[in-house]
């Protein structure tokens, strides 16, 4: 019995994945190369590679600029795409990137992908601040 707990604790931390603190996100939201204010215009969700992947891809129009790297403006419309996962019931794990409504006004930390495309560049907190 003793020789299973052992087994037991010493596995657990390769099964789970947890969620991650706020300061984690914070110093992500802060290394992002952009920060803009953005108003989503439209939202496609399609099926993704694996049976429980969506892909997701936000169609929105920057209207405040706070900082950027790849030189966004006012009215620049981007294409922000990721991927989201359908988990099953009691998985622990980070927060997923939630998907974002049209009409949505909301802070967005990304990051330019080599495609020319936006990627969320602070998980599940990408849209939102503390």
């Amino acid at each position: 019995m003793k020789k299973s707990l052992t087994l037991l604790f010493l596995f657990i931390p390769l099964l789970l994945k947890a969620e991650l603190p706020p300061s984690a996100y914070e110093s992500m939201q802060a290394k992002a190369p952009e920060l803009v204010q953005i108003e989503v215009l439209r939202v496609d969700v399609e099926p993704g590679e694996k049976d429980n992947e969506q892909k997701v891809l936000v169609v929105a129009m920057v209207n405040e600029v706070k900082r950027t790297a790849s030189g966004l403006k006012p009215n620049d419309i981007v294409n922000i795409s990721y991927t989201i996962a359908d988990h099953p019931k009691g998985w622990v794990g980070p927060g997923q990137v939630p998907v974002l409504a049209e009409k949505d006004k909301c802070p967005a930390f990304l990051i330019k992908s080599e495609t020319g495309d936006y990627a969320p560049a602070a998980g599940r907190m990408s849209f939102s601040t503390f």
